[in-house]
């Protein structure tokens, strides 16, 4: 299968650094810049990066909203999904194991995105070890940097966008 440089480094930010405001950032330029629907595979994968970045960050309410409507718009895109690579029954799963964890105020605890694609795997391994990062652990150590990313970042490239998306 070939996929989109988007979608790899989308990969790679989810289960190498955990950079999930990235993962979100990748994906959103990409479905923009390819003027997708609203109710396309990319958005759906884009909602649970922005739900586990609130997640990690306490934010329960947000959570729960964005993984309740990525699991809704994943529900009717079983083939998408698994032409990504991606085992569909498994990330329901774990979305919905996600989702309860929310539901208890359970601690944040990243998720792997089930892969099925041996090669995208490989592909995505090497490249966070070029990154200096380990792909897929569990156990997330992100710096304050990442954690509170949409915080400490510069405004003004942001602010410029939507200047000129008024035009």
């Amino acid at each position: 299968m070939s996929f989109t440089e988007a979608y790899v480094s989308f990969l790679i930010h989810f289960h190498g650094d955990r950079d999930y405001f990235e993962c979100h950032e990748v994906l959103e330029e990409h479905w923009k810049d390819n003027g997708m629907a609203r109710d396309s595979i990319w958005v759906g994968l884009i909602q649970i990066a922005v739900s586990f970045y609130h997640y990690r960050r306490g934010n329960i309410k947000g959570s729960l909203k964005l993984i309740d409507k990525a699991i809704h718009l994943l529900l009717y895109k079983e083939i998408e999904v698994s032409m990504l690579g991606i085992d569909y029954e498994g990330l329901i799963e774990e979305l919905n194991i996600s989702k309860a964890r929310m539901h208890l105020k359970m601690p944040y605890k990243p998720i792997n995105i089930p892969i099925y694609d041996q090669l995208l795997v490989t592909i995505c391994t090497e490249r966070s070890a070029i990154k200096g990062n380990a792909w897929g652990i569990l156990v997330d150590e992100a710096p304050d940097s990442i954690v509170h990313k949409h915080i400490l970042r510069k405004r003004s490239k942001v602010i410029t966008k939507r200047r000129y998306a008024l035009i």
